[in-house]
């Protein structure tokens, strides 16, 4: 790892690689992770109710089956599947039926690269650049999903949270003490504004994955990370997505995902969040 800081010739372009397989690999678990849990739920849903078992073979496995066509099937040739290359090879379609791919496989491959490159380039090739481009990793597999699926799923949030307990305690980014009053503060306040919501208009405002979610980031930026989050995933969801009704010509009662707006307030929170903290005291006179 010193090795690399000290000829960052050779390390981003390492790390830039790097991003790219792991875009790839989370384009992965944005596609498959929600189908595996789906037929997970219904096989215990169904052994729970004591219904008689089905035949229903289980969704493609995140890491085993190689990557297919999702059209016709057809696995994809290791030329095929190079990051981001093979896409723009292959001009966004399918080399065996000619059906487009979709927009989101080189979109995450190439967001992914530059959090990688972002990571490395503010922390180092050590283990704070190992933790951040961890962290950036969950955050786009998390939107990602959401987007799909308005699901944030426990099995990458709770990971999440208990690795910024984990960094916290070996005082990568912030004390123990922080980390835990940011995943209890993150937690409890949208918590808080679910309860009021549903006690005023007896319907639920939000998933329950975006207080888990929120409570994961504050465990990695600690109790400061918590009110930058909020504010800038408030605005840019309002922002956005009173966009995205207009565009589609959707009322207000149409549920968007929260949870890549809290991703995206997250990650900028763990990088820059004491700055933009001086700079909110500053505009408002606090300091």
């Amino acid at each position: 790892m010193s090795f690399l800081d000290a000829h960052p010739g050779l390390g981003y372009p390492a790390a830039a690689g790097f991003g790219l397989a792991l875009g790839s690999f989370l384009n992965v678990v944005i596609l498959r992770l929600p189908r595996r849990l789906e037929w997970q739920w219904k096989r215990d849903s169904r052994e729970i109710l004591g219904e008689p078992e089905l035949y229903d073979p289980p969704p493609p496995g995140i890491v085993v089956e190689r990557s297919h066509c999702p059209h016709c099937k057809a696995p994809l040739r290791w030329y095929e599947n190079i990051p981001l290359l093979s896409w723009l090879a292959l001009r966004g379609r399918c080399g065996h039926c000619g059906a487009p791919i979709s927009m989101q496989y080189p979109l995450v491959e190439l967001v992914t690269m530059l959090l990688v490159l972002a990571s490395v380039c503010c922390f180092g090739f050590g283990w704070q650049g190992f933790g951040a481009i961890l962290f950036s990793c969950f955050l786009v597999a998390l939107a990602g999903i959401d987007l799909r699926t308005q699901l944030l799923p426990d099995q990458l949030t709770l990971p999440l949270l208990w690795l910024g307990l984990i960094a916290a305690h070996e005082q990568l980014y912030v004390d123990p003490k922080p980390a835990i009053e940011g995943a209890i503060v993150g937690y409890l306040s949208l918590w808080s504004v679910w309860w009021l919501f549903k006690q005023i208009t007896g319907k639920e405002g939000m998933g329950h994955g975006d207080f888990k979610l929120l409570a994961a980031i504050g465990a990695w930026t600690g109790l400061k990370g918590i009110l930058p989050t909020i504010l800038l995933s408030s605005v840019v969801g309002a922002i956005v997505g009173s966009i995205w009704l207009f565009a589609k010509g959707r009322d207000r009662a149409t549920p968007i995902p929260f949870g890549p707006y809290l991703a995206i307030a997250g990650w900028i929170a763990f990088f820059w969040g004491q700055p933009l903290i001086d700079a909110y005291m500053r505009l408002t006179g606090l300091r």
